[in-house]
């Protein structure tokens, strides 16, 4: 017997019911499991109560209920009233010290040579360019790949999350005394991409000025794209496909031999990767862009892209156009036309619906695209819905008038983000109860204090608040988590980082 479908909403008990007598299929478990849930969070009497603090003379990450201290050292678990401490790795020294990290979630729908690859794991890189592979709950050592002894690597990224990852060096600069001796380098940098599930190399790739342009200034891959930026500020896509395809010398297997190191081992100490995507000319552009140092951002439906034109009129304002035709959309020069220290952010939505979020000081508009393909007119922009700050309207006059009557008339404005009035410092999506986390701080009564408002994702209607208990000071840097039932605030203070966690428990009266 199916449940019954209806449009009317079904309340937590039934839904508790329905999943008791078991009818209620596999697939909608889950969303039910968080529909109850989110029917819980937002209840009056549930409050979120900070339970625990810890400082720390390093940064501190965050990623999937877990607390990282100490260059991901020691690991705290989330998943428990309280953080737990999961595991505590040795000192380690300056060489050897990790670099970045990535956390990977084991899939569901494959089965894997090896257990250990049924489970999270973390990709830690070292200061040495050695590449382990963690266990995420215990911390012990699954695998180790030596990369290169010749070019530093330092920050990893995804190309595609959960699936794809790449390695990156550090750019290969140079210097102005080898500019006045004539000394060039062509490698700018190199990039190392990897598959996970199981732990495979795809290959090492040049990033070269010969190839590329002299004004390289940047690379990133990110779904099965290189996105090369220039000097000049513009940005060249390139398909990364096209490039394994055409120029890939040699398929690498890691622990196994391989002809361009001699018949060394691939991923061997001293020995590394070898580059074996090997570009020799230029690959066909798939598009180009000027743009200023915010680079450029894909996405929508039909594709769009956002971009700031390179010029100084066009500062502050975020340009939303076609990716098919370059034409630009209806409505589509979006500009906050704010005042203040911190420019206003402006991405698409993490949500996949296609919608642009527009962040500034004090309003947040949700976007949406209107168009179709091959319709010969110009997609339009408009509001799907927005979200203000409450602002006080009694602010002093720019004009005074002294006691003789003379009109004295204010050189500065009040800022838009004054830390003063109430305004808008972060959003956050929770995907699984699809909620938006807003961040709005206040200083009103002379200190910095910060509350958590919580949207409906779908029409921006105000869900609930939640006070944090710490002050918040915006001359320093903050981040915000907000997962189920756990926010995470971490914050730098002078020289220290702290990172508060709050759980979600009921009140007593």
């Amino acid at each position: 017997m199916a449940p019954s479908r209806r449009n009317g909403a079904v309340n937590s008990t039934e839904l508790l019911n329905h999943r008791s007598r078991g009818i209620t299929d596999a697939g909608t478990l889950l969303r039910h499991n968080m529909k109850v849930f989110r029917g819980i969070l937002l209840q009056e009497n549930r409050n979120f109560i900070k339970v625990w603090s810890k400082t720390s003379k390093s940064t501190i990450k965050y990623e999937n209920a877990k607390v990282y201290f100490e260059n991901y050292l020691n690991c705290y678990s989330c998943a428990h009233s309280e953080p737990q401490l999961l595991y505590k790795l040795p000192k380690r020294s300056k060489q050897e010290k990790f670099e970045d990290a990535l956390l990977c979630q084991s899939p569901l729908d494959k089965t894997l040579a090896s257990s250990s690859d049924h489970k999270p794991s973390l990709l830690a890189l070292t200061a040495n360019n050695w590449l382990y592979r963690l266990s995420a709950e215990t911390g012990e050592e699954l695998q180790r790949v030596y990369l290169s002894s010749s070019h530093k690597f330092r920050y990893l990224s995804w190309e595609v999350s959960q699936e794809t990852f790449y390695v990156k060096s550090v750019q290969n600069k140079e210097t102005p005394l080898q500019r006045q001796a004539g000394i060039t380098h062509n490698t700018v940098m190199h990039l190392a991409i990897f598959h996970v599930f199981p732990l495979q190399i795809v290959g090492n790739v040049e990033i070269n000025r010969q190839v590329f342009g002299k004004g390289v200034t940047d690379v990133v891959l990110s779904q099965g794209v290189l996105a090369v930026s220039y000097s000049n500020k513009s940005v060249k896509l390139y398909s990364f496909e096209h490039i394994v395809n055409r120029f890939m010398t040699e398929t690498l297997v890691l622990g196994e031999s391989s002809s361009l190191l001699g018949g060394k081992t691939v991923g061997g100490a001293q020995v590394g990767i070898p580059v074996n995507i090997q570009i020799t000319d230029c690959p066909p552009v798939l598009f180009e862009v000027p743009c200023s140092n915010n680079g450029v951002q894909i996405g929508g439906y039909p594709w769009h892209y956002i971009y700031t034109p390179p010029h100084k009129k066009y500062k502050g304002t975020h340009h939303v156009c076609s990716l098919m035709d370059n034409i630009m959309a209806t409505d589509g020069i979006q500009n906050m036309n704010c005042c203040s220290l911190e420019s206003d952010g402006i991405f698409f939505h993490p949500d996949d619906s296609g919608r642009i979020i527009h962040i500034g000081p004090t309003t947040i508009n949700v976007l949406k695209i209107l168009g179709e393909l091959n319709s010969g007119l110009p997609s339009k922009v408009i509001e799907d819905f927005s979200m203000k700050t409450l602002r006080n309207n009694n602010l002093t006059s720019q004009v005074t008038v002294t006691s003789s009557g003379r009109t004295v008339k204010r050189r500065f404005h009040q800022l838009d983000d004054d830390p003063d009035q109430e305004t808008f410092r972060m959003v956050e999506y929770e995907d699984e109860l699809d909620l938006l986390a807003v961040v709005v701080t206040n200083g009103e009564e002379g200190e910095g204090r910060a509350l958590i408002r919580l949207h409906n994702n779908q029409n921006g209607q105000l869900q609930r608040k939640i006070d944090l208990l710490e002050p918040w000071d915006e001359t320093y840097r903050h981040e915000l988590f907000f997962d189920k039932d756990t926010i995470v605030h971490i914050e730098q203070t002078h020289s220290n980082f702290c990172c508060h966690v709050y759980k979600l428990e009921t009140s007593r009266k």
